[in-house]
């Protein structure tokens, strides 16, 4: 029984106490945010970047064999150009459907290929085989002079 006018409330928690709780405190918050962030980072990717403009210049003649393809940026993102065994120029996407892969052009096969999950798309861009759920964007291509220039198809 406590004297009448004497203190009833607890003591203060010593000093040491109180440092061990703001440290176990503070340590599970940082577990707790080391395992959201990279969830949510999964879950809400960052917004991709327009591709800027809609016209580059991807290559000069001459840059490629007949039978051969190389990767050229198209903005923020990869494309890739083909110059065909018929010495025809193709400019597709070089991302890949599936899983966003950079795409790659199989000379022995005649077809874009995707390492990734070995999707298989031909060379108007159209899957032809594995698991990419869409074409590949195809753009238009101009020679002016000895500039290889690749632009985007207007929608209409």
């Amino acid at each position: 029984m406590n004297p009448p006018g004497a203190d009833i409330s607890q003591p203060p928690l010593p000093l040491r106490r109180r440092l061990v709780e703001l440290l176990l405190g503070g340590g599970l918050l940082a577990s707790a945010a080391s395992f959201l962030y990279p969830v949510l980072r999964y879950i809400v990717p960052p917004p991709s970047a327009d591709l800027g403009a809609d016209t580059v210049v991807a290559g000069k003649v001459g840059d490629l064999k007949p039978n051969s393809g190389m990767i050229f940026r198209f903005g923020s993102r990869p494309g890739i150009l083909i110059f065909t065994a018929d010495r025809e120029y193709r400019a597709l996407s070089a991302t890949c459907t599936h899983l966003d892969c950079t795409v790659q052009y199989r000379d022995d096969l005649h077809n874009i290929w995707c390492a990734c999950h070995n999707g298989m798309y031909d060379l108007s861009g159209r899957n032809v085989s594995g698991p990419p759920p869409r074409p590949l964007e195809a753009y238009e291509v101009h020679v002016q002079g000895d500039e290889i220039i690749v632009s985007r198809r207007q929608k209409a």
